[in-house]
């Protein structure tokens, strides 16, 4: 009689590796400080005019005196209102659509094109036109900051959807999912990590649109404030302005991180 053992092969579960920015909090703080510490001795030793070059101390504090005036503040609330606006709008849409686009070939057919034609152009040339089409005011700076978000989260949105495994489709189905839960259940999930990481380059669209809308159609924003800076010649506004739009920035994505480990733990990579 032949005896056949059987090995038990069994695996740990090892809960994810939290991403860089989480495991080395020394070196990313280490590199801003490195960073801050050339600029004020490129300040000190004048290796470059204060006026084109300012020091950290006095970007500080013309920080301090646009918060006092409440300046920043009401820079910050126009921008961030304009963004928070466009980009819900922008990727709302492109999340449908992508959606739409990677389940169903019909849909694809129609997109796929389209937004293969108007995908490459750059979105503030469409300023001029929306300010036509919707009028002076915010509806045409919001507008081009959703066209510039749509892009992104539509394309990554029908990608993803596009490349999930389909024996995972399959199995689903052979379990009597129907069309709706195939979408929602396997799909979807699937495509978590994709989808964030559109999101991620839709938000910092957004952030470059509106800074640029702002610098040609509008009187209040942070890109008005960097730009009316600019004309003056007020070097330290100016750098202000722009380290608020890398703080900005970093918000976004670091909100968007957190929100894509808090909805679906483990896929998430943020």
């Amino acid at each position: 009689m032949t005896s056949i053992s059987r090995e038990v092969i069994t695996f740990d579960a090892r809960p994810p590796e939290p991403p860089a920015g989480r495991r080395y909090p020394l070196l990313r703080a280490g590199a801003i400080v490195a960073v801050l510490v050339a600029w004020q001795v490129m300040t000190a030793a004048r290796v470059v005019p204060a006026v084109f070059l300012p020091s950290p101390a006095s970007v500080g504090t013309e920080l301090v005196r646009l918060s006092s005036t409440g300046d920043l503040w009401r820079s910050l609330g126009a921008s961030v209102g304009r963004i928070a606006a466009g980009f819900g709008l922008g990727s709302a849409a492109g999340l449908l659509v992508g959606v739409l686009a990677g389940v169903s070939r019909p849909a694809e057919a129609v997109a796929d094109p389209l937004i293969a034609a108007i995908y490459p152009i750059p979105k503030i040339a469409l300023l001029p036109l929306l300010i036509l089409w919707l009028g002076i005011g915010e509806a045409p700076k919001i507008a081009v900051i959703a066209v510039g978000a749509f892009f992104p989260v539509a394309i990554g949105t029908m990608s993803a959807i596009r490349d999930v495994d389909p024996l995972l489709v399959r199995a689903a189905r052979s379990f009597g999912a129907t069309r709706l839960q195939v979408i929602i259940k396997v799909q979807l999930p699937a495509s978590v990590p994709i989808v964030f990481a559109s999101l991620r380059l839709a938000a910092g669209m957004s952030l470059l649109l509106v800074v640029s809308a702002e610098m040609i159609a509008a009187t209040a924003g942070i890109g008005y404030l960097i730009l009316y800076a600019g004309d003056l010649m007020q070097t330290s506004r100016l750098i202000a302005g722009i380290l608020v739009l890398s703080v900005l920035g970093l918000l976004s994505t670091a909100g968007l991180g957190a929100l894509e480990r808090r909805w679906f733990g483990g896929r998430a990579r943020g």
